[in-house]
This record gives C-alpha cells, sequence and structure tokens, in this order.
C-alpha cells in the first residue's frame, strides 16, 4: 500500500488517495486499487501543515493494519456449553450480505482512519456498522437499532451515549465520506456522471421556533412546521451521488446551482446533463447550465404554456407512435429569457432548446383518474348548490 499522487493537468489539482497494486489474471496486467481517497492537496494544505507527511503515515499504519487483519487467528469453542433455561441466543445472519458491500465499499477503512485522533471509548466503525446494517434491515430509531445489537455477531461493546456521540462525529466528515463512496462506486461499478438526476425534498421538525436551518417553507407533506431542504444527484443507476441541505424557506430552484458547482469542485467532473423537474426550469439555471457548457432536460406542463407551443403540442402533425399507448415529437426552438448581466442590469438572452413532446396513454389514463371525484364534485355542485351551502 502507497500514497498515491494523481496529477491532473486540466484542472492542475492533485488527488491523494491510498493505493495498492494487484496483477489482474484476466488482463494479465499490473492495475491499480484505490483503497481511501483523501482528497485534493490543495484543500488539504488547509487542514493540514504537510499533507503528503501526514497521510504517508497514514497509510503506513494502514498497511501495518491491513496484514494484522489478514493474520491468523486460533478460536476454541467448549462443545459441552449449554444455555440457560429462557436464555435467548438467536442472531441475524442475513447481514453478511449488506457487510460484502460495506467492506467493498471500505467504509470500515474509512471510520477507522477518521477516528485515529478522536479520545473515544468505543469504535467508531462499529456503530456505524450496526446503523447501516438496522437502516437496511428495520429502519428505526437510534434507540431500536441500539437495543437490537446483541442479535448482530460484530463487537457491539458500546452504549446509546456512544450511538448518538457518533453521530455528530459522522456528520462532521459528511462531505469526505460522500466523495469516498463516489470513488469506491466508481471504481467498483463504473458509475458515470455525465448524465444526473435531480430532486428536492424537506423533513418536518415539531418544533415552535424557526433557526438558521429549520424554517417554514413549502413542504412536501403540507404541514406547517419548519422544515429543511435537501437536494439531492443520483447517477443512472439510482445511485445517490450527493446531497446537500438547505434553510427550509429556499426555493426547490435556487438549489440546484449551488449542487452541481459542489459537484464539479469536489468529484471532479467536467461536463454535466441535469435531470430534473419543471421547479427547476428557470431562466437563471438554464443560463447556469449554458454559461457551462452543460446540458439539462427540465420538465413542462402543456397547461401554463404559451399558445404556440400548445398549438405546436395538439397538431397531431409529426408525432411517431411507438407501439400503440406512446408517441412523441421534437423541434429546436428558441427561448428567450431574461437574466442579470455582469454590470447588473437584466438583459435578454437567446436559446436555442430542443423542445420534446410525448403523449402516453397509461399516464393520460391516471390523469383522468386523479381529475374524476373533482369533476363529479363540480357537477353535484351545480345540480345541487345549496348542499354546500
Amino acid at each position: 500500500m502507497y500514497l498515491k499522487k494523481s496529477f491532473n493537468p486540466k484542472t492542475g489539482r492533485t488527488y491523494l488517495s491510498a493505493a495498492t497494486n494487484y496483477h489482474d489474471p484476466i488482463k494479465k496486467q499490473s492495475r491499480t486499487r484505490i483503497i481511501e481517497s483523501f482528497g485534493y492537496l490543495d484543500v488539504l494544505d488547509k487542514t493540514y501543515s504537510d499533507p503528503i507527511a501526514h497521510f504517508t503515515s497514514v497509510v503506513e499504519r494502514m498497511d501495518a493494519e491491513e496484514k494484522m487483519a489478514k493474520s491468523v487467528e486460533q478460536i476454541k469453542i467448549n462443545k459441552a456449553a449449554s444455555l440457560s433455561a429462557g436464555e435467548n441466543n438467536r442472531k441475524f445472519f442475513g447481514y453478511s450480505a449488506f457487510s460484502k458491500i460495506y467492506h467493498e465499499l471500505e467504509l470500515h477503512t474509512f471510520f477507522v482512519n477518521r477516528a485515529r485522533n478522536l479520545n473515544i471509548e468505543y469504535i467508531l466503525n462499529n456503530v456505524v456498522k450496526l446503523l447501516v446494517y438496522e437502516r437496511l434491515r428495520c429502519p428505526g430509531s437510534k434507540r431500536k437499532a441500539f437495543e437490537n445489537k446483541e442479535r448482530y455477531f460484530d463487537n457491539t461493546d458500546f452504549s446509546l451515549d456512544n450511538v448518538y456521540g457518533a453521530l455528530s462525529i459522522i456528520a462532521n466528515h459528511t462531505r469526505d465520506l460522500q466523495v469516498h463512496l463516489h470513488q469506491r462506486i466508481k471504481a467498483l461499478y463504473g458509475r458515470k456522471t455525465d448524465l444526473v438526476y435531480y430532486d428536492v425534498t424537506n423533513y418536518y421538525f415539531e418544533i415552535d421556533e424557526q433557526d438558521d436551518m429549520k424554517k417554514r417553507g413549502v413542504s412536501k407533506e403540507h404541514r406547517p412546521d419548519p422544515i429543511i431542504q435537501m437536494g439531492l444527484l443520483m447517477d443512472t443507476m439510482g445511485i445517490p451521488i450527493s446531497y446537500q441541505l438547505f434553510p427550509g424557506n429556499t426555493n426547490d430552484c435556487e438549489t440546484v446551482r449551488p449542487m452541481l458547482t459542489k459537484l464539479k469542485r469536489d468529484y471532479d467532473v467536467e461536463r454535466v446533463i441535469i435531470v430534473a423537474d419543471k421547479g427547476n426550469n428557470t431562466a437563471k439555471n438554464v443560463n447556469y447550465h449554458v454559461m457551462r457548457g452543460d446540458g439539462y432536460v427540465y420538465s413542462q406542463t402543456v397547461r401554463g404554456a404559451q399558445k404556440e407551443l400548445k398549438d405546436y403540442v395538439f397538431d397531431e402533425k409529426g408525432y411517431s407512435w411507438i407501439g400503440d399507448d406512446y408517441k412523441i415529437k421534437s423541434r429546436i426552438y428558441p427561448r428567450e429569457i431574461s437574466v442579470i448581466g455582469n454590470n447588473g442590469k437584466l438583459i435578454k438572452k437567446r436559446i436555442d432548446e430542443k423542445q420534446i413532446i410525448f403523449y402516453s396513454r397509461d399516464y393520460d389514463r391516471r390523469a383522468k383518474a386523479e381529475r374524476e371525484p373533482a369533476l363529479l364534485k363540480a357537477m353535484e355542485l351545480v345540480k345541487n348548490p345549496a348542499k354546500y351551502n
């Protein structure tokens, strides 16, 4: 194992990671496997006086621990031992599939390294494993996860207070953890980031007072409680790439630009095409994508569109049917947007967009079914207006 220094000539930045060389029996050549990603050298310079020396030492310790972990240990079992009456020693074993993925992603290495300089009396990685396995197996509270800890074969010698304390440590390493997972998923599963999906959701808090993050906004669950907005980027396999939290009163359309800036900065991504709903289809976002050479696929409703677009949509000319239930057509059409220029004044820009119109018979049926109750109620109101007074 050694400290790998990857220099990107396009950005002029150097990325540090722990790596090892191995022989690929299929291609019959030497390959490099990334064990853990540490980050960009210019960013690490702000935390460490000498990042190269520091992480060289870290990699040496990791190498020693790996050799220790591969050593053979003899376990003795008392075959005459028996359970007392009423004693329950049942254990989960299905989580072994989760454990395999956990270790393939090298999360154990990540948390072991992050805990080296912490003054804690428990093993951080063991707490994280429990929380991950319980979230996958049977989602519940942190207390519920702690109550189930004896059902696992792993070392669970920690308290409930340790579980709560570990959450703050995990939160402090959120950014590094996301980058680490991205690097591992990219290496293991060939993740592509030239096309990403974006969505926004929010979480409510049953509290009376707002703070810097928990603010009243448009709740997805239509609740009056303070919320926090979360923007989430996913790859084409539906696996999350990155997320970011925003104050609850932040409009959905104001979150996409910070998310893409973060994606390019932390993940060394160049051109990207983003797919998102109509809430992000604003002039400011469109201009942001175009100015950076990126692409976008935004949905748009026909109901609120201009007459020219409606006429084009309802004109049967140009549609190509795919089977009996789906049809599609497209065109290049100029769009005029108004944005703030470098001089601070509003300017107009013309952007040639590709408009893709599609019709789905299944979606048509569903929309009609959703409208039916409202239509029936309206008809009933017309017939018997006094009934609703």
